[in-house]
């Protein structure tokens, strides 16, 4: 039986993908913050379940260590700053990059050793598509354009080594993404209400289920998934002197 780690376990796409992974077959183990959803999630899916913050590495290799994981999933994050830059302050920046990149980032190295030395392994890391275009969000696109980067050349460090890397790089999905940011409350709910029809977790969770699923011989490099109703690209052209 194959295992996998997802971590940001107890909601939306973390959720979703514990679900479509169990039902698939795979041992999980979901990492979250919450033991009262990780317990609610045991219960349904089966998963065996760890509380711990992703920034809380010394926990989570314990853990790893013994679970031995054939697949990682690096989920968790958070949206800080996604309504604008100027406001985010020192402390949201911080903590966007050490949950967003620095955990990744060394989660992903704890794994890694095991993967090497058994010439197999899949990391699949949770982008989206702020990593990979411009929009209006600075901070947090610069955590993902980070997880974009790290995910394509560390495809290339690991050629030869038998270790797949996947990007999965959603738009608009219908979480509590925008509710759980910190910011400015009123325009993160203005953000979170489009009207049109959005991804669901599971739709994502699909992505990264057929992406692991694929022969040893295929690595999916990047998915880009975004709803129907939803387009990236343009200009946008505003006077500075312009009032609003």
């Amino acid at each position: 039986m194959k295992r996998a780690i997802v971590t940001g376990a107890t909601s939306g796409i973390g959720a979703a993908t514990v679900g479509a992974l169990r039902g698939a077959g795979y041992a999980v183990l979901a990492v979250a913050r919450r033991p009262d959803r990780l317990d609610g999630l045991a219960q349904e899916t089966g998963a065996q379940i760890l509380a711990a913050d992703v920034r809380d590495i010394a926990t989570i290799r314990a853990a790893v260590d013994d679970f031995k994981p054939d697949v990682l999933v690096n989920n968790a994050g958070v949206g800080h700053g996604i309504d604008g830059f100027a406001e985010a302050g020192d402390a949201l920046i911080q903590e966007a990059v050490d949950v967003n990149v620095t955990s990744l980032l060394q989660l992903t190295g704890v794994v890694l050793p095991a993967m090497i030395e058994n010439r197999a392994g899949h990391i699949v890391n949770i982008g989206s598509i702020a990593g990979l275009h411009t929009v209006a969000s600075a901070l947090y696109g610069a955590t993902k354009a980070a997880v974009h980067i790290f995910s394509q050349n560390l495809r290339n460090e690991l050629v030869g080594t038998g270790i797949r890397v996947t990007e999965i790089c959603p738009g608009r999905v219908a979480t509590e993404f925008y509710a759980a940011a910190k910011g400015d409350r009123e325009r993160l709910d203005r953000m979170g209400s489009t009207g049109i029809r959005e991804l669901d977790p599971k739709d994502v969770a699909a992505a990264i289920l057929y992406a692991v699923g694929t022969p040893a011989h295929v690595n999916v490099a990047t998915i880009e998934l975004l709803p129907t109703d939803q387009a990236v690209g343009g200009i946008k052209l505003k006077a500075s002197h312009e009032t609003t």
